[in-house]
């Protein structure tokens, strides 16, 4: 994009994603920026004071038309979601941003924008292809025939569908990037929402802080993942926008780890060994899941550029001073991983 090609709109600004997004929009040039969420103000993680901000619930077609107004570039980051804790015991909620990305699209053609991003995610993909903690890595092409996340999954892949066909009909350059578990400092921690990289490190620092040796690890901790740094993403964010790519791509850090080693990571970060406990009863996803980025590399030349271990540490150390300066109950129940 040039920097003269219009005012730019962020939907889910508030949330961990976005907030980092206008921060480097803003570093790279960008100044005509609306920012949206309809968290108040208060509760973003991230609030760039030079660009408009707007409170607005964008499951609201005419919030949508609001916020769509004067904008050539569209990056959609808005849902309700959350990590598995969360998208496995609210559905309903999950599936009702449908509202937000169609309401979007319909502003979208209203206002003659240029470009839409969508910010998918790789729970659009079949369960039965993630059965194994050896899983093999998760092509574009794996997400049909189709049997998604349930909730969640649905919502994200029939959002896609529905770019697409806004641009096949009505010209709207859409680009669709699935999301393989981002994270990063200036994200959820705590309450629910919070991710696997986040939880674990919330978890570490509040045994280490309260003294007491031991953490709860939902499921068997033999389960795989990967996980992209909040820096990385931003970049093939940007990279896929800009690109010629019609067709939702993979986003996402190939190198895969066991939720137990994703511990181990932390543990060695904090200076601190923890006696496991394991809650075979607590979400815990699918039993692998990685992500194949033959596609990406090959069209965009885009490689993560951060280590797990190096992420994992400046994570871990936002949080620390999350906790030590608001004086964090280290008695608090533990949520989420």
């Amino acid at each position: 994009m040039d920097t003269n090609s219009g005012k730019i709109l962020v939907c889910g600004a508030g949330g961990f994603i976005g907030g980092h997004l206008v921060a480097d929009l803003l570093k790279l040039g960008y100044t005509d920026i609306r920012a949206v969420d309809q968290k108040p103000f208060k509760e973003w993680y991230q609030q760039a004071h030079e660009v408009e901000n707007l409170r607005l619930d964008l499951q609201d077609k005419s919030a949508c038309e609001r916020a769509s107004r004067d904008v050539r570039t569209v990056y959609n980051l808005a849902a309700d979601m959350g990590g598995m804790g969360f998208i496995e015991n609210n559905r309903a909620l999950c599936m009702l941003s449908v509202l937000i990305n169609t309401h979007l699209l319909m502003a979208a053609q209203k206002f003659n924008v240029d470009r839409f991003f969508y910010a998918s995610s790789a729970c659009v993909y079949a369960a039965e292809k993630q059965v194994t903690a050896d899983v093999v890595a998760l092509k574009e092409a794996d997400a049909y025939p189709a049997m998604p996340e349930d909730g969640y999954g649905w919502e994200k892949l029939f959002s896609e569908r529905m770019c697409r066909h806004f641009r096949e009909d009505f010209g709207i350059a859409t680009r669709m990037a699935r999301y393989h578990n981002v994270y990063g400092p200036f994200g959820t921690y705590d309450g629910g929402r919070e991710k696997a990289p986040a939880a674990i490190c919330r978890k570490v620092i509040q045994a280490k802080l309260s003294g007491k040796r031991e953490i709860e690890i939902w499921g068997d901790g033999s389960q795989t993942r990967s996980f992209m740094y909040i820096d990385d993403c931003v970049k093939g964010t940007q990279d896929i926008l800009a690109s010629d790519l019609e067709e939702p791509i993979n986003l996402g850090s190939n190198e895969l780890v066991t939720i137990n080693q994703l511990v181990d990571i932390v543990e060695e970060i904090g200076g601190v060994k923890l006696k496991r406990t394991y809650n075979l009863k607590a979400p815990k996803g699918v039993r692998g899941r990685n992500s194949d980025n033959t596609l990406i590399r090959k069209y965009l030349g885009w490689e993560p550029s951060t280590k797990l271990r190096d992420g994992l540490e400046k994570t871990y150390r936002w949080i620390y001073d999350q906790m030590n300066s608001a004086g964090a109950d280290t008695t608090m129940p533990v949520l989420g991983v």
